[in-house]
């Protein structure tokens, strides 16, 4: 419960005061009335005793009296009952006139006003929710909206406590005496006494009057003569008072003195005003007799503020309202969607009537003008007096006379202290009342009865702060009470003993809270009244909290909750509500809940301010807690009670709230919801149309925004098809950005002489969130730019916005004289659009075009893309802050609902922001960035628009989309400037540059064009030439300069090397299918330069992205070994060896079934020391055909290119060789079937050494570095094969001629190779040595220094001999021994035979080697040594004489290198006998 100003002891004390009634005469009232107040409001400020009175128990005991207040109230004789509707009201008022002063410190609980008592101790530390709602209590206990009093309630306890009708079956509010005023200005002064002691005689004995009600019939009757000081006469009141005294005592009557200041003097003095603070709680029983006519019609409490309520149907007489039917917490929407519509038209709060306390006492001024401080004294002295030798003694006399009567009635024992409940037994049957209430449940006991004789006398003893012998009389009472079934008497007994034994010294029994309970209920069920249930549970719930009882305490509260007055169930839910907060372990979730209730039900009440305290006081413990649809309800109700009012902010700040979450209501709701949103919003734009306010709706996902730069490309125009570039649609890659950003490294590379420039930055067309974006982007003048937003609605409710475009701010760069520009500009200021508020206002246009999108609707939970462009005009700094546009609620299928005669509401249409935030990437390089959260800058909304640049766009005529493996294909390019800016440094660069060619750069020598090749439009330059049987190969000499690009960037030759604005050149462009089967990626990227110098951008790059189909055609196998022929036989050889060329063609092709055959029309070779030279086979002078699956085998003879053709160094020359096969001769070394090749079969880089280990010697490095080099070039061939083919194709009916070429690079001689590539194989895994270890050395393999010598053995195929003459037959032999390394070589022929082998020995048992049995040689590079052997046969037959073992190492070689070298193929003899 909220903490009290004062204790409880205080409070209930307070609670039940001895009760003095005021009679006046009308002279007594005017001298009052000077002072504006009557003669009980005069008294009221001073009405508490400063110092202790005593009296003396019927045992004769001192008891003490301290802290005694007393009530003085004018007499009323109306009736007076239950509570009125007039004092409802005043009850409703009281609290509604008293709320939380706003920023005042020491009603909030951060201040140390209110101990939340969060601690470890008190709370379970070890529970999983202890933390979390720690903290929630800490933000509860920081709020604004959570006080720690509760001034408004303890107004209305104690404003309802005063009202309480005097009741039947208890005294406590009876009359105890009555003051007798009259002014010393009456004529007679005496009579006027006597009549008005006369008069209460009349009112209390005549029966005439039920009110007021009197506590014994001696009534104490007290004179007071009031003598008014500004009118004299002193001496006159003087003598009076003397006459008064003999009259009747000194102790019975007063002589006031006041007004003894005048108005005129002393005006400056300012004199303290202590009525004002009592004034509004003027009697009620005044202010019913005001509010009789007016209240006969008026409405029920529940209905107070009907009309500025929120449209709660009206309440019966009980106050029963028919809200029953519904959820206390369900949302209020069945007003329809013009709901506050109505609200608006009310007062936001109920203006404060005629009737107020307030105004009823403030109409004519200040209080107590006439007043000195000495006459405060004097008014404090009276009390005093009349208390002390009065009252008290008045109180004690009859104590001890309802003691003596009680006791002699009974005959027992004088003092009540030792009776017994048989005291007051004895055959009584109480009275039947005629017209008796409800609430004495058929029991009214006669005025003499002793039961209420001993309650009187408890009453009398708790008034005097006698509590313990006022306990044992209640306690006594109560028994009897019981015993008839007088369930009021006794309900009342009960409440007065509990509140007895509590206040009682030393508190000698615990409080019986059982006694208040059965009270609470007898008085709410038995008897049906309410408000002696709600004093009984107040009392009560004062006495729990303060005996730390908060959990009965809040049960309690929470019982008392009804139907029948919405402010009491209010007040007590917002008790119990911080009872819950204030347990040792704090209930922070039903403190929560119950202040929800609390606040429905003060709007109930139309207690509208304190509604909105409860339910804001509530959110600070729902919010962020994933209870939506509570978060939800507060909101909502939030946005409703601070639009009633006016607090248009408010509403708007919590209706976004409901909006923006991720609501979980219905559609229907939240269609509702965005209703009242709308109209709240646009309330407050009404009044403030200079700013436009940010709108909640649709959520903008800023993150995802996308900025592109640039015009969107041109799709295919007839048959051209545009280039690809970058588009929004495109979705980002970060593979595909890296290999962009090194294509254009290597274009800016070969533009800048092969060096990347420092400041090199990638262009970035599309900036997203996974770019850069720490720079500020360039965007070019006159050159659109585009942001891509990303609208998410999150209700299931569609939206339409309408008049969308973007905001921007733009300061431009110095101005310059020639251009015309603003004022702001010159100046440089920023310019913006954010001032053209009106809609369909484009101004600014001169600056930045703002395109305007009139239209855009979102479904339910759309997540939709608008584009947005702008257009910039001007060179400076571009800032894109926000979007703008028109957000409504779209029509749904279902019509509004109207009310009758009313046409339907059309729809709310508001204008609103959003602005664009967009948070960087979250730092994480240094150990303080990686230790807090911090964000980089993301610039991308950002541009700084520089001067106009060239623009380039790019199409592609007749290009393929499907191509076969090597297929040669002639397409156009063609290059358009459209801008207004001249472009240079055209250059274009791929991922495949072996897939397209521009021609070679130096114009190759024409040649006469074949009628075929013109006819079927051959890619290819031919020449007509008759193959003739033996013809060797036509050569030509090219220089490898004419066909190279360097680092892979290829400038496009175009005229002029320039293109001005508007114009455009086609090229043409030949492709070449590539080697693997499949699709093909294929990217290329254009650059080019403005032709002006100094520019922010220095280039622009163009991208276009292709897929191309390989299909299968041709597999080409070739391999190469030495000829067997012998040197001297071969022709025009000079001294050196030739080769032979195998070259295996199959047709692989089976996707294509429109291909049918493929025929080899030449075959042509390029090498720098190698060329073909003959073909072998076949023979004739028909080329190949291969239909599916076809295998063809050609063989060519290879020789060395002539010496004098490589001589020059300077200039590397390639020897291109065509064997053509058909009638018709191709220029492989022309375009594009040399550009394709030296694409495709790029020369292999000098032999390099390869690196070895560290720790391996010097010498034995060298060494092994020689003898690679020289094994090497012994086995090395760099012949490069080139298979021109066509292929005949049938599509549509028509035959088509397809024709390509396929590439095959032979390096080593005996090592097969192919034209397809081959597939990688998974590598082995290998086991991870962690140990270094010396490395072995490194020795070449015996394979390859095994064909460092070529040898042959030339002999006479058939000799014959009479072995019978002579029986050894000598044959003599030349072994031809063939250096084939560029080494002088050492070689060892050894004749012996070693062979341990038995058929070996066999076979050579009748042949062998006589002479010299060993030869050691050296041979020079390139040198052929013959040596002439004698082989000896002893018998005729078939011998092979290929049996000399030949070894040989390099010269500069350790023995260790020394390998046996190949043999030739076996050399038969046949020996013939004569």
């Amino acid at each position: 419960m909220a903490q009290c100003v004062q204790s409880v002891q205080e409070f209930v004390q307070d609670s039940f005061v001895p009760m003095v009634a005021v009679l006046c005469s009308e002279e007594a009232e005017r001298v009052t009335r000077k002072n504006n107040l009557n003669f009980a409001e005069l008294l009221r400020p001073f009405c508490r005793l400063t110092s202790e009175g005593h009296i003396r128990d019927p045992n004769n005991q001192v008891q003490v009296v301290k802290n005694l207040r007393i009530c003085v109230n004018n007499v009323v004789t109306s009736p007076h009952t239950a509570l009125s509707p007039a004092q409802r009201r005043v009850l409703n008022e009281v609290v509604l006139s008293c709320q939380p002063q706003e920023g005042v410190a020491t009603n909030v609980i951060t201040a140390g006003d209110y101990d939340l008592n969060v601690s470890d101790h008190s709370l379970k530390a070890s529970a999983p929710w202890y933390s979390a709602w720690k903290e929630t209590l800490s933000e509860v206990s920081a709020s604004k909206h959570y006080t720690a009093t509760t001034p408004w309630f303890e107004a209305y306890r104690e404003n309802f406590l005063q009202s309480m009708p005097a009741s039947e079956h208890e005294f406590l509010n009876h009359y105890l005496a009555c003051l007798l005023v009259v002014s010393s200005t009456e004529t007679a002064p005496v009579e006027q006494f006597l009549k008005l002691s006369q008069e209460q005689h009349r009112i209390q004995h005549s029966g005439d009057y039920t009110n007021p009600k009197w506590f014994i019939p001696n009534t104490l009757k007290y004179y007071v003569l009031l003598h008014d000081m500004s009118e004299g006469g002193e001496q006159r009141a003087d003598s009076v008072y003397e006459d008064m005294k003999q009259r009747y005592g000194h102790q019975g009557c007063y002589l006031l003195k006041m007004n003894s200041r005048t108005l005129s003097a002393e005006e400056d003095e300012q004199i303290p005003d202590p009525w004002s603070q009592y004034l509004h709680r003027n009697n009620l029983q005044n202010q019913e007799a005001l509010d009789d006519a007016a209240v006969s019609s008026a409405a029920e409490e529940n209905n107070v503020g009907a009309a500025e309520g929120d449209g709660h149907p009206s309440t019966d007489k009980d106050g029963a309202s028919d809200s029953l039917d519904s959820h206390p917490l369900q949302l209020d929407t069945a007003s329809g969607p013009g709901s506050l519509h109505t609200l608006s038209a009310a007062n936001p709060e109920p203006r404060k009537g005629a009737r107020d306390p307030e105004s009823l006492a403030a109409g004519a001024g200040s209080h107590g003008a006439c007043l000195a401080l000495n006459d405060h004294d004097h008014i404090r002295q009276f009390i005093q007096e009349f208390t002390f030798r009065g009252l008290l003694p008045h109180i004690e006399k009859n104590i001890r006379q309802l003691n003596d009567q009680l006791v002699s009635r009974k005959g027992l024992s004088r003092s009540l202290f030792t009776a017994t409940k048989k005291w007051f037994g004895g055959g009584k049957v109480p009275e039947k009342g005629v017209s008796e209430p409800k609430s004495t449940c058929g029991l009214l006991y006669p005025p003499e009865a002793p039961e209420l004789q001993i309650r009187k006398m408890a009453d009398l003893c708790f008034l005097v702060q006698h509590y313990e012998l006022a306990y044992s009389c209640y306690h006594t009472a109560k028994k009897d009470f019981l015993s008839d079934q007088a369930m009021l008497y006794a309900a009342g007994a009960l409440e007065m003993a509990a509140v007895s034994a509590f206040l009682q010294a030393g508190a000698p029994r615990p409080y019986p809270a059982h006694y208040m309970d059965t009270a609470i209920q007898t008085y709410r069920d038995v008897c049906k009244n309410m408000v002696l249930a709600e004093r009984c549970a107040l009392l009560s719930a004062e006495i729990l909290k303060s005996q730390v009882k908060y959990s009965d305490a809040a049960t309690l509260l929470i019982k008392m909750t009804s139907e029948d007055s919405d402010l009491r169930s209010a007040l007590l839910l917002e008790q119990a509500a911080h009872c819950f907060i204030n347990m040792r372990n704090p209930m922070v979730r039903k403190f929560a809940f119950h202040m929800i209730l609390a606040g429905h039900r003060f709007s109930k009440a139309g207690q509208r301010r304190h509604a909105l305290r409860c339910y804001c006081q509530a959110m600070q413990v729902y919010k962020d807690r994933g209870w939506s649809l509570a978060e939800d309800h507060i909101n909502f109700t939030i946005g409703r009670q601070s639009f009633t009012l006016s607090q248009p902010e408010s509403a708007v700040t919590a209706f976004r709230q409901i909006l923006t979450n991720d609501s979980r209501q219905t559609a229907t709701q939240q269609g509702a919801f965005l209703r009242e949103y709308l109209y709240v919003y646009k309330s407050v734009v009404e009044g403030n149309e200079d700013d436009l306010p940010q709108l909640p709706l649709p959520c903008i996902h800023s993150s995802a925004t996308r900025v592109y730069f640039g015009h969107e490309r041109r799709f295919a125009e007839g048959e051209k098809q545009a280039a690809t570039h970058v588009s929004l649609d495109q979705e980002y890659d970060q593979d595909l950005a890296l290999m962009w950003c090194h294509l254009e490294e290597q274009l800016v590379a070969a533009a800048n002489r092969g060096v990347v420039p420092a400041a090199f930055q990638p262009t970035q067309c599309c900036l997203n969130s996974q770019t850069d974006n720490l720079r500020f982007p360039l965007a070019v003048a006159e050159e659109p730019i585009i942001v891509e937003l990303s609208f998410r609605n999150p209700l299931k409710v569609p939206l339409a916005l309408s008049n969308l475009s973007l905001l921007w701010r733009f300061t431009a760069e110095g101005a310059t004289p020639s251009e015309e520009k603003t004022e702001e500009e010159s100046a440089g200021e920023a310019v913006t659009n954010e001032e053209t508020l009106p809609e369909g206002t484009t101004q600014r246009d001169d600056v930045v075009t703002t395109e305007i999108i009139q239209e855009f609707l979102m479904g339910p939970e759309e997540t939709k893309l608008a584009r947005l462009r702008l257009l910039p005009h001007r060179t400076g700094q571009l800032n894109i802050v926000g979007v703008v546009y028109n957000l409504a609620a779209a029509s749904s299928a279902e019509p509004a609902p109207s009310s009758e005669g009313q046409p339907a509401l059309e729809p709310m249409v508001v204008r609103g922001r959003q602005d664009l935030k967009i948070q960087g990437p979250r730092l994480n390089q240094t150990k303080e960035e990686k230790m807090l959260v911090q964000h980089g800058q993301d610039r991308r909304l950002e541009p700084i628009i520089t001067p106009p640049m060239p623009l380039m766009e790019v199409f592609f005529l007749q290009f393929p989309t499907a191509l076969l493996c090597g297929e040669i294909r002639k397409a156009y390019v063609e290059f358009c400037n459209v801008s207004g800016v001249a472009l240079r440094g055209l250059r274009v660069a791929s991922t495949h540059p072996d897939f397209f060619t521009f021609g070679s750069q130096t114009a190759t020598p024409l040649t006469p064009v074949s009628p075929t090749s013109a006819e079927n439009c051959s890619a290819y330059k031919t020449t007509a030439t008759a193959r003739r049987p033996g013809s060797v190969a036509s050569e030509t000499l090219v220089s490898a300069e004419d066909f190279s690009q360097p680092a892979g960037a290829m400038a496009i030759p175009i005229e002029g090397s320039a293109l001005q604005p508007g114009e455009s050149t086609q090229l043409p462009l030949w492709l070449r299918g590539p080697d693997q089967e499949g699709v093909h990626e294929i990217h290329f990227l254009f650059y080019y330069e403005s032709t002006e110098k100094g520019l922010k951008i220095s280039h622009r790059v163009l991208r276009h992205t292709v897929f191309i189909c390989a299909s299968r055609s041709l597999s080409v196998q070739a391999s190469a070994c030495r000829s067997s022929v012998p040197p001297h036989h071969g022709v025009d050889d000079k001294g050196s060896g030739g080769t032979l060329v195998f070259v295996d063609v199959e047709n692989i092709n089976t996707s294509e079934p429109a291909v049918r055959e493929f025929h080899i029309i030449q075959v042509s070779s390029s090498s720098r020391h190698w060329r073909l030279h003959k073909c072998i086979n076949p023979a004739n002078d028909k080329d190949c055909k291969l239909t599916s699956r076809e295998r063809a085998k050609l063989c060519f003879r290879a020789t060395r290119c002539k010496p004098h053709q490589a001589a020059s160094t300077a200039v590397e020359k390639y020897t291109f060789a065509d064997l053509n096969l058909g009638n018709e001769r191709i220029l492989s070394a022309s375009t594009p079937c040399g550009d394709f090749f030296f694409r495709g079969c790029r020369p292999p880089a000098a032999p390099r050494v390869e690196p070895t280990s560290s720790r391996t010697p010097a010498g034995s490095r060298s060494q092994t570095a020689d003898l690679g080099s020289i094994v090497r070039k012994c086995n090395e061939l760099d012949l490069n094969i080139i298979v021109i083919w066509k292929a005949y194709v049938v599509e549509d009916n028509k035959q088509l001629i397809l024709e390509g070429q396929l590439h095959v690079a032979l390096q080593t001689i005996g090592k097969e190779a192919s034209s397809l590539t081959p597939k990688e194989e998974a590598q082995e895994m290998v086991l991870l040595k962690f140990k270094s270890e010396l490395p072995a050395p490194v020795a070449p393999p015996s394979a390859e220094l095994s064909q460092l010598i070529k040898t042959n053995l030339h002999y006479p195929e058939t000799y014959t001999h009479t072995f019978v003459q002579e029986s050894l037959c000598v044959v003599p032999v030349t072994l031809t021994l063939s250096n084939c390394s560029s080494a002088p070589v050492d070689v060892l022929i050894d004749l012996r035979h070693k062979s341990s082998s038995p058929e070996s020995v066999e076979l050579h048992s009748s042949f062998t080697w006589v002479g010299q049995t060993q030869y050691k040689l050296q041979l020079a590079a390139r040198e052929l040594l013959c040596v002439t052997l004698r082989a000896c046969f002893l018998q005729a037959g078939v011998y092979n004489l290929n049996t000399p073992r030949v070894f040989a190492k390099p010269a500069a070689q350790g023995a260790a290198c020394e390998t046996s070298q190949q043999a030739a193929s076996p050399a038969l003899i046949i020996i013939t006998g004569a």
